[in-house]
């Protein structure tokens, strides 16, 4: 294993960035064990119903600080992109073919899912399952895509973002919640957010791509700040704790976002930020530079897949009954206790997925193609010489 990752290490370019790669990483993970955590099937009369621990567990709220990673995903990807997309135009790459490649590394692994979920609910259906049942399975094993289309839609406009400053969609987050929560306004605004609240972070990106970024007092500013402000709001302007949707409670932070969510955000990126030089150094060592990279091959896939494994697990294990910590009331340390027992077994079931899927994602990028590869020209004395940057 150590020979094996010694080879990664000697194949990866001196120039890349890894620090990027461990970031996009740490935020994919972060939401996979996010919604293994706090996302329960309770098996309930023959039927397979929702439940989350942070609903009868407030205490464990902190979970969700932890792993809910959305931003720092928007903010590598706002870097990423930003970089990409001056380096097509220098290279006289048009602007459609750029985006073209891009989404299609994006949502080719997409037709996977669909298909299979397709076919898995309608199976179910004509078998007698509740249809309760199956349109909470189909829900949960599809819900990764919304994030999908959101990131999209913002790669196809990033043309128009690549100097827009964080503050003006910060702004519009900040008066739809004024209107919404202070001025009694209609609540189908909350879904500006949806492009306006996660456009901060992704607009923060480029900022880093044009070098605004880089003083460490950038990454303190928007910690400090950030954590200030989501304590404020949670403190004194009545938004959950929690970082991410509760059943029962009235209001979620994610589900539109909230101006507390945003904040919170600014907050993790602003710490995303501050760890970079501690990365680099730690992606000097080989196997831990191999397993940021294996993470990296396989993100959409394990994004895409990380819902279907743990219902698969749900479902297997129905067969020998209801065990404690996956198909019980999540309502006790107990519960938290089994759950963490079960996290290799999802793990190895995602590693089924990633076996079996894997392909789409790997072919997303065409034939011959490395993955996540940008060239970027840089002028020489002679003219213009080609330099390979990976992010």
């Amino acid at each position: 294993m150590r020979r094996g990752a010694e080879r990664v290490a000697a194949a990866t370019p001196a120039d890349r960035d890894r620090a990027v790669d461990a970031l996009r990483a740490a935020a994919v993970l972060g939401v996979v064990l996010g919604h293994w955590l706090v996302t329960a099937l309770v098996a309930d009369s023959g039927t397979l119903r929702t439940a989350s621990p942070l609903q009868r567990m407030p205490w464990l709220t902190p979970v969700s600080w932890m792993f809910q990673t959305l931003a720092v995903f928007f903010l590598v990807g706002g870097h990423v992109a930003t970089r990409g997309l001056a380096s097509a135009r220098a290279r006289g790459i048009p602007y459609h073919h750029w985006l073209t490649a891009r989404l299609t590394r994006l949502f080719a692994p997409v037709a996977a899912v669909l298909t299979l979920w397709t076919i898995a609910a309608l199976a179910l259906l004509l078998s007698g399952a509740e249809f309760g049942t199956v349109r909470t399975l189909v829900k949960l094993a599809l819900s990764p895509l919304w994030f999908l289309v959101v990131f999209a839609a913002l790669t196809a406009a990033t043309p128009l973002l690549t100097r827009l400053h964080p503050l003006w969609p910060l702004a519009v987050v900040l008066h739809v919640d004024l209107l919404r929560f202070g001025l009694g306004g209609p609540s189908w605004l909350g879904w500006v957010n949806v492009a306006a609240g996660w456009l901060v972070p992704y607009t923060l990106g480029a900022a880093w791509t044009r070098g605004e970024l880089e003083r460490r007092h950038a990454g303190w500013v928007l910690l400090a700040g950030g954590a200030a402000a989501t304590a404020g709001l949670v403190a004194w302007a009545g938004y959950p704790a929690s970082m991410v949707g509760v059943p029962g409670e009235g209001m979620s932070n994610l589900d539109p976002p909230t101006l507390a969510v945003v904040t919170f955000g600014l907050a993790q990126c602003g710490l995303a930020l501050l760890l970079r030089e501690r990365l680099r150094r730690a992606m000097r060592r080989p196997v831990a530079w191999a397993a940021v990279a294996l993470v990296n091959l396989a993100a959409m896939t394990v994004f895409l897949w990380h819902q279907t494994a743990l219902m698969a697990t749900t479902a297997t294990g129905l067969l020998a009954g209801h065990l404690p910590g996956l198909h019980t009331v999540p309502d006790s340390l107990g519960w938290v206790g089994a759950r963490l027992l079960w996290l290799p077994v999802f793990a190895l079931a995602l590693a089924v997925c990633w076996a079996a899927f894997r392909s789409f994602e790997q072919g997303a990028g065409g034939r011959g193609r490395r993955s996540r590869v940008v060239r970027a020209h840089r002028p020489s004395d002679r003219g213009t010489a080609v330099e390979a940057r990976h992010v």
